[in-house]
């Protein structure tokens, strides 16, 4: 089975810094690994979900703010940090090869500076406003914030070399992975309509909203650098949550 546990736990090794061991994994095992980044997000959402309600006698915001800070301990900021090379190749460069160039400096300027504190203090502010319902909140945005990614890597090419990308352990993934990821997603939307908590038009109103902005920022990506990068995936994630968060607060307040 090239989608079984393997292939989660290789998604758990490219995308947290969860010890979950199993080395060597196989190149279909690595391929199939993009189909499961959103059970690995439903993971971390219910770990973050968890600690929230530990938290909230603190009150709303102190709870959201460590959530966040312990999601922090489980990816390494993998994700925040490929936003904060993103912003400041887009925001800085002038070129195409600029933006390479930038990708490649491990120092974070000013833009990818700004772009780290905006998003952080929005979602902290939004999971805050959700009230007692954050820990739905949690699980849905970082499930279903990590197929943008894998929709990105079906549609665009990488303008990565391969030698030096990060990602090419999960590259050219097929219509199963897309598949598969889709309906991983999907499962803990579907969980909160048959427990009543949206609405079949609420959830697709937030699919609508989430896949107009991927697909506005693979445009984006698209003209501005050709293609997608392991950065470029890692922004789309962030803007995704903020998305799917600022959705659920209309949705559940």
């Amino acid at each position: 089975m090239p989608w079984g546990i393997r292939s989660l736990r290789a998604a758990f090794v490219f995308l947290t810094r969860i010890p979950v061991g199993g080395f060597p994994y196989t190149r279909d095992e690595w391929l199939w690994s993009t189909g499961w980044f959103p059970g690995v997000g439903l993971a971390i959402g219910v770990a973050m979900g968890s600690v929230w309600w530990l938290a909230r006698p603190l009150g709303d915001l102190p709870a959201a703010i460590i959530a966040y800070g312990f999601s922090l301990l489980l990816t390494g900021g993998f994700h925040e940090d490929g936003l904060a090379d993103t912003a400041d190749a887009l925001g800085g460069a002038t070129s195409r090869e600029k933006i390479f160039l930038i990708l490649k400096d491990p120092h974070v300027g000013a833009f990818g500076g700004l772009a780290l504190v905006t998003t952080m203090l929005l979602r902290v502010v939004l999971l805050a406003e959700t009230g007692g319902y954050g820990w739905l909140a949690l699980v849905v945005s970082q499930c279903v914030a990590r197929v943008p990614p894998v929709y990105l890597m079906f549609f665009l090419p990488y303008v990565t070399d391969r030698d030096q990308s990060k990602s090419s352990t999960v590259q050219h993934l097929g219509s199963p992975q897309l598949l598969f990821a889709t309906l991983v997603a999907a499962s803990p939307l579907l969980w909160a309509w048959l427990a009543g908590l949206v609405y079949v038009s609420e959830v697709l109103a937030l699919a609508g909203a989430l896949a107009m902005v991927t697909t506005a920022l693979g445009r984006l990506f698209r003209q501005r650098a050709g293609g997608i990068t392991g950065d470029f995936l890692g922004a789309s994630e962030q803007v995704g949550e903020f998305v799917l968060l600022a959705g659920l607060v209309l949705i559940l307040r």
